[in-house]
């Protein structure tokens, strides 16, 4: 549930800088908006994982899914620690090419982190 709600708050702030919904808002309303709920999907999904992890540690360190799906987390979390809230923060830069490139990124990232995530059980 807390991946759930860390990427359903994403791809709405992700969506809205590549400009395909939620016009009447701008990026920085939205972004302060989710943003609280952001930050809690991030702990909860950690403060989870964890003891998941720590579960299975022995079979999850010789995946090649679960590599793949910390590479994309650490992508995912710098990227959005970094250039995704600097451009969400400016409403100068909403309507720039970097503002499309966070938002694809943080997308590929986070589609990512899911898609390896699912892989794990299967391989």
């Amino acid at each position: 549930m807390a991946l759930g709600m860390l990427i359903g708050t994403l791809v709405i702030v992700d969506l809205r800088l590549l400009g395909l919904g939620m016009r009447r808002q701008s990026v920085v309303q939205l972004s302060r908006f989710l943003g609280p709920w952001t930050l809690f999907g991030v702990a909860s999904t950690i403060i989870t994982g964890i003891p998941l992890f720590m579960s299975e540690a022995i079979k999850l360190s010789k995946s090649t899914p679960f590599f793949y799906k910390m590479v994309f987390l650490l992508c995912a979390v710098t990227l959005h620690f970094t250039l995704h809230r600097k451009v969400t923060a400016s409403s100068a830069s909403q309507d720039s090419g970097l503002a499309k490139l966070a938002a694809s990124l943080s997308l590929l990232c986070w589609l990512g982190v899911a898609l390896a995530g699912r892989a794990i059980a299967f391989l």
